[in-house]
């Protein structure tokens, strides 16, 4: 197993560990549905209390990756088999032999900390090209027979799920679950965004070759001459166009500042980068 393959199961990993906590120590003592697989198994263990949430959440999840093969291409990446069956082996870890308590009874807290807490998880999972398997399956099974979008097909689940909840917890517990749904939605998205954030810089100087050669010799990126015309002096001149990280970008400032002090720069951020150096374009 090469370091990069490494690094990715490590980082599911991690971010399994994340959402099995927040279930366990938030979600599953305070009777929070908060929809997906975990939420429903929260509901399934009021009736059968002796089985587990991390049991029942492997039990479920067996059967809709049975289904996703009956209905669907059932085409699972290896990821996302390891994530969906290492969230059941963390959470059933934890209820052996770390006795899962609520860290706090206050549903308001309950349901802000254990939803950041699982959607920096999963963002962290969804990052590294798997998913935690799971209610997507009946999201994509709707969208082939009842041709609803997925986004609105996994809305309708985990609002389902909520609903059961509601049911059985009563309808406080359902409103915070719904709560934590939305929260959840968003952060996930948010979260994301910022770990493939990345600084989209643009550069006019008088000494073009000092910095770009900077770019490419120190900071090991590549860069883009664009030929412009200047507005004031009316004459002709290069931008460099390249894309950084922030620490580069702090070192390539600090650079030109002793190379060229006069140097004109502007910097904007972009959500996700394809291409050498950055993410596969070819990933899914």
């Amino acid at each position: 197993m090469n370091k990069k393959i490494l690094k990715e199961y490590s980082l599911i990993t991690f971010g399994i560990i994340l959402v099995a906590i927040s279930v366990e120590y938030f979600f599953a003592p305070n009777e929070l549905a908060a929809g997906g697989v975990t939420g429903l198994a929260i509901v399934v263990d009021d009736f059968f209390p002796g089985v587990g949430v991390g049991t029942l959440t492997l039990i479920i999840n067996a059967v809709l990756f049975v289904a996703a093969f009956l209905f669907i291409d059932g085409n699972f990446g290896g990821k996302t088999i390891y994530a969906s069956l290492m969230l059941s082996v963390v959470m059933w870890i934890i209820e052996k032999w770390f006795n899962p308590y609520a860290i706090t009874t206050d549903l308001i807290i309950a349901t802000i900390f254990g939803t950041l807490i699982s959607a920096i998880g999963m963002a962290i999972v969804f990052n590294n090209n798997a998913s935690t398997g799971g209610t997507d399956i009946l999201a994509k099974i709707m969208n082939k027979f009842l041709h609803l979008d997925i986004g609105k097909s996994l809305l309708i689940v985990d609002f389902v799920i909520t609903l059961a909840g509601a049911y059985v917890f009563g309808l406080d517990k359902g409103f915070y679950s719904m709560l934590s749904v939305i929260i959840l939605g968003i952060s996930v998205d948010k979260i994301i965004e910022g770990f493939n954030t990345s600084k989209q810089v643009m550069i006019i100087s008088n000494t073009p070759d000092a910095v770009n050669k900077f770019i490419i010799e120190e900071l090991k990126r590549s860069s883009t001459f664009i030929k412009g015309f200047g507005g004031y002096k009316k004459e002709d001149n290069y931008i460099i166009y390249t894309i950084l990280n922030r620490n580069e970008f702090i070192k390539l400032k600090n650079h030109i500042r002793s190379v060229d002090p006069r140097a004109f720069i502007t910097v904007g951020e972009v959500h996700e980068v394809l291409g050498e150096g950055f993410k596969d374009i070819n990933k899914d």
